[in-house]
């Protein structure tokens, strides 16, 4: 149950078994004065969150808390946002597109899939666990993957000119670490990572206090809201730079005409 712990936010009802949960007074006055000053317009982007908790809603999700801030940023720049927690869909392991072609009974990650490809910025949400980023973010990981060897209309991998970032939250070391492997997955696929593309908090060592525990220090922490901030951001100027561009130029990264025989700047043997 939702409890004191979410006095910053209203519940507003249920899609789909999944709690709605609007963003409300998150923001620290920093972060209201950059966005009331920006002269930017995000409106036509849109953001997709996949919370990676292990917490089926409606339970208490810490990770939530986090991706809140950014997905209030975003939403005051009025950026299409949608988050999920992919732990309320039945994803099936594997690295194949559509996990019902190989032996599974359901798969939901199908339509996940479309809502990623509807984004131009993706952030992955998830908690840690002996110093690792959670399961569910890992199966994510390897959900992507398994479209990696698509093309988008340019013959590039189909993941270009999209952005990516992470949030981290835990109370042991490892946000780094996580980070590391998520943001190196992510442009291994072919999103584009930018500078700062990372935050998190982290409790001290042992069971203590959890991100939006009482006491907790967590959504007052300057240091996580100050790179909360910066991701934010920064996901949000590159994001307008690939959509004002066309995305990443076509030129020396097409896997179509690679296999078509085409070595771009470099002589074709086949026509010496």
């Amino acid at each position: 149950m939702i409890r004191e712990k979410l006095k910053k936010n209203i519940i507003i009802g249920k899609l789909k078994e999944r709690v709605i949960i609007v963003t409300k007074n998150v923001l620290n006055q920093k972060q209201e004065e950059l966005c009331k000053t920006s002269r930017w317009d995000f409106s036509d982007l849109k953001a997709l969150f996949i919370n990676c908790t292990l917490k089926k809603s409606p339970e208490l999700s810490h990770t939530e808390g986090l991706i809140r801030v950014s997905q209030a940023i975003m939403e005051k720049n009025k950026v299409a946002v949608e988050v999920i927690r992919a732990v309320d869909y039945d994803i099936a392991n594997g690295v194949y597109a559509d996990m019902t072609e190989h032996g599974w009974d359901k798969d939901d990650w199908p339509q996940i899939y479309k809502k990623v490809l509807e984004a131009d910025i993706l952030v992955l949400g998830t908690a840690i666990w002996l110093g690792e980023k959670t399961s569910i973010c890992q199966k994510i990981i390897e959900r992507l993957y398994g479209h990696s060897g698509d093309v988008n209309d340019k013959g590039q991998y189909v993941f270009y000119g999209r952005v990516g970032g992470c949030l981290v939250t835990g109370n042991e070391d490892g946000v780094k670490h996580c980070g590391m492997g998520i943001l190196y997955s992510l442009q291994h696929v072919g999103y584009v990572i930018p500078p700062q593309a990372d935050a998190g908090w982290l409790g001290p060592i042992g069971p203590g206090p959890s991100y939006l525990d009482p006491d907790s220090g967590g959504p007052e922490s300057d240091f996580t809201n100050r790179n909360t901030t910066f991701m934010t951001w920064n996901l949000l100027h590159l994001a307008r730079m690939f959509k004002d561009k066309d995305g990443i130029p076509a030129h020396g990264n097409q896997r179509t005409i690679w296999a078509a025989g085409c070595r771009f700047d470099h002589p074709n043997p086949e026509y010496r």
